[in-house]
């Protein structure tokens, strides 16, 4: 399997391309500001051609240059519909203070096909088998993308769910707490310690180092911990 991620020009947001290996077709997950240019070296380095695009929640920060790369490839973006507000109308997932960075106005317009996702189902896309964790709390559709992989149990793709040391905010709009940490439960606590995690944010990690490590994961069983988190746009 070919993973390949690189940060974006903006909020240093993870961009990957995943395919099964060099000179197949792929996937993008969570193409965001400005990343159009190494996105394109990146697929002619591994001769790659996408697909689709998957994108793991509605921000900014994530869905940026979903249209332009759906349009120059003439594929489709998948997004939980939790989400679908701001894919037509991104500045309403933002806070007010991120929202001004654009001076309150954005030039912006969906993708001509965008198919919708739904907790457990498995995309057959690309050659690859990926599956889909609704994973609420951070925005109503987040979603984490789960892709078996030749030397780990799996590789997830948590968006921003799930960062090494830490979790997704839940202060934006159709963020809330809890169901970030119910999330967090039912989604993330299962899954095997070996299990490499990719996030939306930051470097990589493991689910048992976070299992270990992460306070907002320790403190699960005790209720969770007293403050959110604030990391991401």
């Amino acid at each position: 399997m070919l993973i390949h991620g690189f940060p974006a020009a903006a909020f240093d947001t993870n961009c990957y391309v995943v395919a099964p290996a060099a000179g197949e077709q792929c996937v993008v997950v969570d193409p965001g500001i400005g990343v159009t240019a190494q996105l394109d070296d990146v697929l002619d380095e591994h001769r790659l051609s996408p697909v689709a695009v998957l994108l793991t929640h509605g921000h900014l920060d994530h869905t940026f240059s979903v249209t332009p790369v759906c349009g120059a490839w003439g594929i489709p973006a998948y997004l939980h519909p939790g989400d679908e507000e701001m894919l037509s109308d991104p500045l309403s997932g933002l806070s007010r203070e991120t929202a001004a960075l654009f001076g309150g106005r954005l030039q912006w317009s969906e993708p001509d096909d965008v198919k919708v996702l739904a907790d457990g189902e498995v995309l057959r896309v690309a050659g690859l088998e990926v599956t889909v964790d609704h994973a609420p709390g951070h925005t109503r559709g987040s979603v984490a993308f789960r892709v078996p992989h030749d030397e780990v149990p799996e590789v997830m793709l948590s968006g921003d769910l799930l960062f090494a040391g830490s979790i997704g905010r839940t202060d934006l709009p159709g963020g809330d707490h809890a169901t970030m940490l119910a999330s967090l439960a039912a989604k993330v606590l299962p899954l095997r310690d070996e299990v490499v995690v990719l996030p939306g944010h930051g470097p990589q990690t493991t689910i048992g180092r976070e299992r270990t490590t992460n306070p907002f994961l320790q403190d699960l069983g005790a209720g969770g911990p007293v403050a959110a988190p604030t990391r991401g746009l």
